[in-house]
């Protein structure tokens, strides 16, 4: 038989040896599984289907994310507890009981939301909007300009920039999660403060890695780096273990956009870049642990092993059980209140930095109830698919995600076009979108707040390309 030898390329090897673990391990929890055994055949058709349909060619990059986070806290974080754990789960599942009747509720409940997402996917892929198989680099001629001219002092400022936020956020305790703002500073620059470290900056590198691209005409070591550096002295700032999140979006964006624009990615460098981002992510989700760890105990030598012990046990914890998801549906699905009363209830949820949330004072026995909410702000999010169950109405879930699905690859439509047709920075903005939706729940209706800020985000980045081209042909 003969094979053309790039049909055997590593992507298609990786692809292939997922999908074959995937099966196997399909098959070995079915063995495991309490419940009915086609329930579970049906959530893992859906759950991978949503995964597949994010990585097709017409995908947006919605579609990637949320399929991806979807299958992380949901088909993977379920399978790998029911077949190697016992159906224990870490985070707190609230009235659920265990019984093969609340797991084939729990994961009817997850298959008509992903249902919900994949009918959307399907219908904007044939009538609403596909990403252009060319994307000229002419969207941004004011703001390229103005970085070529400048090019040095802009990486410069940029270094300076990101390093000073990360410090003096360190030292004021401006924000970062899971803790009581130290500092509160005027005008709004909290807020500010807030945007920079959560997805400012990582635009910044967005940009420079698109400019940075087209002045090369291929993918920047330089501007990669920058870009990993920022995202993890930033994550480390805000006490935060998701490095991976901005970093992961800007380099899937990068790998996109040097396939539309026919850049040759080496493996070499696509190796050495996936080696560096492991270490770094590695090392800042124990660095982030180890200081949330010492934020619970007395500073002395004496406690150090136990911090270095606590902070490796949550490291290898997280990647696991990072990801919201099935959790919270088990949770909300044996909730016996569910009904439109708590749906209300819960948008009328406010924030309040000296209370944990909705959820964990209502759904499920929090742990979180008790720590000293004078120095800690900690909470549990159901996820949206566990929030939109509030009603307990599967049609009404199926609808909420089919909507959301819809408005969410609106709003990537205009990123993408008032963002300069920067495929990276879409792929960043749209990363951020679907991140919220999968950990959604608290305080929902200021998601507002978020989608302004996007818009804002590109409108900024539009808008100094228009005065800087009328400023430049003077």
């Amino acid at each position: 038989m003969n094979y053309r030898m790039e049909k055997f390329n590593p992507l298609s090897i990786f692809i292939y040896l997922i999908s074959i673990v995937i099966f196997c391990l399909s098959l070995y929890t079915i063995t495991k599984y309490s419940g009915n055994g086609y329930v579970y055949i049906l959530f893992t058709i859906t759950s991978n289907a949503l995964l597949y349909l994010g990585f097709r060619k017409n995908a947006i990059f919605f579609d990637t994310f949320i399929g991806l986070f979807l299958w992380l806290g949901f088909w993977l974080k379920l399978t790998i507890r029911v077949a190697f754990m016992d159906g224990r789960f870490h985070e707190a599942v609230g009235s659920f009981n265990g019984s093969p009747e609340a797991f084939d509720r729990a994961l009817l409940v997850t298959s008509s939301a992903l249902l919900g997402f994949i009918v959307a996917s399907i219908i904007r892929e044939r009538f609403i909007f596909n990403y252009p198989k060319n994307i000229i680099d002419d969207h941004q001629q004011g703001l390229f300009r103005f970085y070529k001219d400048h090019r040095k002092a802009i990486l410069v400022g940029f270094v300076f920039l990101f390093v000073t936020v990360a410090i003096s956020n360190v030292f004021l305790g401006i924000y970062q999660r899971g803790t009581i703002p130290s500092t509160i500073l005027p005008y709004g620059l909290s807020g500010v403060y807030k945007w920079l470290l959560l997805f400012g900056l990582a635009t910044f590198s967005a940009i420079i890695l698109k400019f940075e691209r087209v002045l090369t005409n291929k993918t920047s070591y330089l501007a990669v780096m920058l870009s990993l550096i920022e995202s993890m002295v930033s994550n480390i700032s805000l006490m935060s273990r998701g490095m991976i999140l901005n970093v992961g979006s800007l380099m899937y964006g990068l790998i996109r956009d040097a396939k539309i624009h026919q850049i040759n990615v080496k493996k070499r460098f696509l190796l050495s870049c996936t080696i560096i981002i492991v270490i770094l992510f590695g090392s800042s989700v124990f660095a982030v642990n180890y200081i949330r760890a010492s934020s619970f105990h007395d500073h002395n030598d004496d406690n150090n092993s136990r911090l270095i012990e606590s902070a490796t046990n949550s490291t290898k914890l997280m990647f696991l059980d990072r990801w919201v998801g099935i959790e919270g549906v088990m949770a909300v699905s044996s909730y016996h209140g569910q009904s439109w009363d708590l749906w209300k209830k819960a948008w009328q949820e406010n924030f309040n930095v000296n209370d944990t949330s909705f959820y964990d004072n209502n759904i499920i026995t929090s742990p979180y109830v008790t720590t000293d909410k004078l120095k800690h702000h900690f909470i549990s999010l159901p996820g949206i698919v566990a929030f939109c169950f509030y009603p307990g109405s599967f049609i009404f879930l199926f609808v909420c995600m089919f909507i959301l699905s819809i408005f969410a690859g609106l709003i990537e439509i205009i990123t993408f076009k008032l963002g300069g047709y920067n495929i990276i920075l879409t792929a960043l903005l749209a990363q951020v979108i679907a991140f919220r939706f999968a950990s959604f729940g608290y305080v929902p209706a200021q998601t507002y707040l978020l989608f302004g800020t996007i818009i804002l985000n590109v409108v900024i980045i539009y808008l100094a390309n228009k005065f800087l081209l009328m400023w430049q042909d003077r």
